[in-house]
């Protein structure tokens, strides 16, 4: 769930209309929020909710069973740090195929746009095709007639055979022989986009999960000794101490950090005091 996420550029976020299943998914532990705060958290911004299940006997299409689910939502989207003013809030049945293509009659209530409609008014990220290369690698895999090929999102700059790609953080090196998305071979790859790269000289146990390629030639990526982030802290189970060693999911990576050390504490009231200065 969670490097599948860092790779989004948008969010589907689906709940169930149903009075059981509602209860069980969005109550405090529930996976609809844990899937809200993922997405928002990776810096995915762009957000549909589809409300499924609108054919359930007692839902049975109806407008104020939709309305108060979305309330719900819009909430929790907001605590959260998104805008539900700008997110369509979708009533669809996925069984019967109400409003996810065409306009639903069993639902003439609804004015907005069928979930294709919605997935199609989505906009294009900005693409960081200008800055220097940056793969986080998401699997490895030994491929038969080609060799070891590498798997991950392009996060910054292009891909292309014949560069010469730099691993961190274990600073090994090899030229990619071909770059490859959807079982086609390409001349280059772009910000955004998921590939395979063909890599000489190194096998499947050379590399793994998390590591990042780069230009060994153009400002290849390099490991730190420490960084700095803003934390946000929903319903945890203990305390958060200097000397606190949190696990650290960073795209397809996960590891144990080795020290915590807190610089400042933002209330929530101190939070949306901020927010509210930066926005004016």
């Amino acid at each position: 769930m969670i490097i599948g996420t860092s790779m989004a550029d948008m969010a589907l976020l689906l709940v169930d209309a149903s009075e059981e299943g509602n209860q069980a998914e969005f109550h405090q532990d529930g996976q609809t929020r844990e899937h809200a705060l993922l997405a928002y958290t990776l810096g995915v911004k762009q957000m549909i909710v589809a409300c499924n299940k609108m054919d359930d006997k007692p839902v049975n299409y109806g407008e104020e069973r939709f309305q108060k689910i979305k309330d719900e939502i819009c909430v929790y989207l907001k605590k959260v740090g998104y805008k539900p003013i700008v997110i369509p809030f979708i009533p669809i049945s996925g069984w019967e195929g109400d409003n996810m293509v065409e306009k639903s009659d069993n639902m003439p209530w609804s004015h907005g746009p069928t979930l294709l409609e919605a997935l199609n008014n989505l906009t294009s990220p900005k693409r960081s095709t200008e800055k220097p290369l940056r793969i986080p690698i998401q699997d490895v895999y030994k491929i038969g007639g080609i060799g070891t090929v590498p798997v991950g999102r392009v996060e910054a700059g292009v891909v292309r055979p014949g560069i010469i790609a730099k691993f961190a953080p274990v600073s090994l090196t090899a030229e990619i022989q071909s770059v490859e998305m959807h079982h086609e071979q390409l001349p280059e790859a772009f910000s955004g986009d998921i590939v395979g790269f063909n890599v000489n000289k190194l096998s499947v146990r050379d590399l793994q999960r998390g590591y990042v390629a780069s230009d060994a030639n153009i400002q290849p990526a390099s490991a730190v000794k420490s960084f700095e982030a803003q934390v946000i802290v929903m319903n945890h189970p203990g305390k958060i101490y200097n000397g606190y060693c949190p696990v650290v999911d960073c795209h397809t990576h996960t590891l144990r950090a080795n020290s915590f050390t807190l610089r400042k504490r933002i209330t929530e009231d101190l939070a949306k005091f901020w927010k509210q200065i930066l926005s004016t």
